[in-house]
């Protein structure tokens, strides 16, 4: 079967990319790797000759209509994720490969992914819910269960489909919706890609839930899954193969639920160690904290949410600047400045 498999991330993500990117290169050699940029390369950096992905796609060069300023409407974890769906269509009609499946760059494959492959014999659309086990406590209700409710029962850091049949229905459904409706926006009851998952068991055929406990392990199912490191240095979960871990918020709030969840499971703190200690070796000096190439206007004024938000909500906004990044006489940040809209510097951290 001809996999390919891609990420989608900004290079403040690159280092992730590289540590997700590798772990496949060691368990699925044979799979073709694809990085999905969504970002303008800051001066002084460059991608090495020896990238652990086989090729680069940046989001400006996939086929959607006025990207620039389909991209100014999200901010980046929208426009990140948004681009997934159109090159997932993309890849379809490509017919370069049966098969996609797509990974977050805060993975890491730690075992074979082959049974992907197999249960892609059978199945045309894979996916893996956030938990699997009803939660028993109060405070574990609220943190996975309710959270569930609210971003979506799928974790879309992970996702896996053929390019016919219904995965190539899905891929099509998929991008349709992300190129319209890709927001952070839970009380109207959008979360980015997630909430649109929902429905695919629904909507498509040949879909497996993919329940097994070594898949998507992360902090929001912890509660439930007990981690072990044998002798010959072996993980599994639940006695299943560890196959791929979702690290999802390097920092103090994944360390608040992995020590809430993990309690005395020492094996996932000594997973946690081993994998900042390798997104440290990856790191882009070149890259500047909180960089991101489409987070200001072109003279370096950072772009404010509710800059995007009123040129998503305004059509006659779209028609008029066309490129509502470029900065100058004329240009829509002029029009703002005009009229006093909102300014809030924050908007571009992530």
């Amino acid at each position: 079967m001809r996999v390919t498999c891609f990420s989608s991330f900004s290079l403040g993500y690159l280092d992730r990319a590289r540590v997700m990117f590798s772990s496949l290169r060691r368990h699925q050699p044979d799979w073709n790797l694809v990085a999905l940029v969504t970002d303008v390369p800051p001066p002084n950096f460059s991608f090495t000759d020896d990238e652990p992905f086989d090729s680069l796609v940046y989001s400006e060069n996939l086929d959607v209509p006025n990207v620039r300023s389909w991209l100014f409407k999200h901010d980046i974890v929208e426009a990140c994720t948004a681009v997934k769906g159109p090159f997932a269509d993309h890849l379809c009609r490509a017919g370069e490969a049966d098969a996609v499946v797509y990974l977050d760059p805060d993975t890491c494959a730690f075992g074979s992914l082959a049974p992907v492959e197999r249960l892609l014999d059978e199945f045309d659309i894979v996916l893996t819910p956030h938990t699997v086990v009803p939660e028993t406590q109060h405070q574990a209700i609220i943190d996975n269960e309710m959270c569930s409710l609210r971003t979506g029962t799928f974790n879309l850091g992970f996702c896996a489909f053929r390019t016919r049949g219904a995965g190539s229905r899905f891929a099509r459904w998929w991008s349709e919706r992300l190129l319209s409706h890709c927001y952070d926006d839970i009380p109207t009851g959008l979360f980015v890609d997630q909430r649109w998952c929902d429905l695919v068991p629904a909507l498509f055929d040949k879909v497996h839930i993919l329940r097994d406990p070594g898949y998507n392990v992360a902090s929001w199912n912890l509660s439930n899954r007990n981690v072990e490191i044998g002798t010959d240095g072996a993980i599994r979960v639940n006695g299943a193969p560890l196959r791929f871990w979702h690290f999802t918020k390097l920092g103090p709030t994944a360390d608040i639920m992995t020590k809430r969840y993990a309690g005395y499971n020492f094996p996932v703190y000594e997973i946690w160690n081993w994998y900042r200690r390798r997104v440290s070796e990856m790191s882009v000096p070149s890259i500047p904290q909180g960089y991101w190439g489409y987070g200001t206007y072109s003279n370096g004024v950072p772009v404010a949410k509710e800059h995007r938000l009123l040129y998503r909500r305004e059509k006659h906004l779209q028609d008029l600047f066309a490129d509502p990044f470029q900065a100058g006489a004329g240009s829509f940040l002029e029009w703002i400045a005009d009229r006093g809209v909102a300014y809030d510097d924050t908007s571009t951290r992530s």
